[in-house]
């Protein structure tokens, strides 16, 4: 009833389960999906990933109770584009799906503020610590106190990923780093291929998983 509400859209149709909410974007193929997580038969996690699997084209915008960080990263990794809890009023709705729209991440002031809260936690005694060479064994070669970068990023790659997880736009990025948006594209272009992740969402779960934030 709410969506119905909001100038600009149209509500095509409603799933009481993930297997109807398939069946009905292969019907309408729509352009945005507000998806619950918890449901029978097939759950939002799922639906989410056979969603943007099987039609691309249709973003899906996570709006649940459930706001742990393991619904929360589950669901960004599946391919959602944004995430809102249930509280969320109309005109936060409303800006989460033409966000996703325009090829942004629809995600709350809330959900920012947690993932850029476990980005920059410290990480623990034993994550820390850093086993001594074995006799015969190669000299490392990243820096004193940096652990290597995964999937073969660049350090560069990594500040980018850092600024993305962030929340900053390409524009900011850039302003950041002292180089053009250009090659801030560059950057993300290249580090999207090397980790495998769509769009910025999944960048932002890449981020956290590897403790990637601005600053470490």
């Amino acid at each position: 009833m709410l969506l119905g509400l909001l100038p600009g859209i149209t509500v095509v149709g409603s799933a009481p389960d993930g297997e109807e909410a398939l069946r009905l974007v292969a019907e309408h193929a729509p352009d945005v999906v507000l998806m619950d997580l918890r449901m029978p038969r097939c759950d939002g996690v799922e639906a989410t990933r056979r969603i943007r699997a099987d039609h691309p084209a249709t973003e899906v915008v996570v709006l649940t109770t459930y706001a742990d960080d393991d619904s929360l990263f589950s669901a960004l990794q599946a391919g959602a584009r944004g995430f809102l809890t249930k509280d969320a009023g109309a005109e936060e709705i409303a800006r989460a799906v033409a966000d996703v729209r325009s090829g942004a991440a629809g995600l709350s002031p809330q959900v920012q503020l947690r993932l850029l809260e476990r980005l920059s936690a410290p990480a623990g005694p034993a994550a820390q610590s850093r086993p001594e060479p074995q006799t015969g064994s190669q000299p490392r070669t990243e820096p004193a106190g940096r652990p290597a970068l995964p999937d073969g990023l660049t350090q560069r790659e990594a500040e980018v990923l850092a600024l993305i997880a962030a929340g900053l736009s390409n524009a900011e990025i850039a302003g950041r780093l002292f180089v053009s948006p250009a090659t801030v594209k560059t950057h993300i272009n290249n580090l999207f291929a090397k980790t495998a992740v769509r769009d910025r969402a999944q960048a932002v779960a890449y981020a956290f998983k590897h403790g990637i934030s601005d600053g470490s």
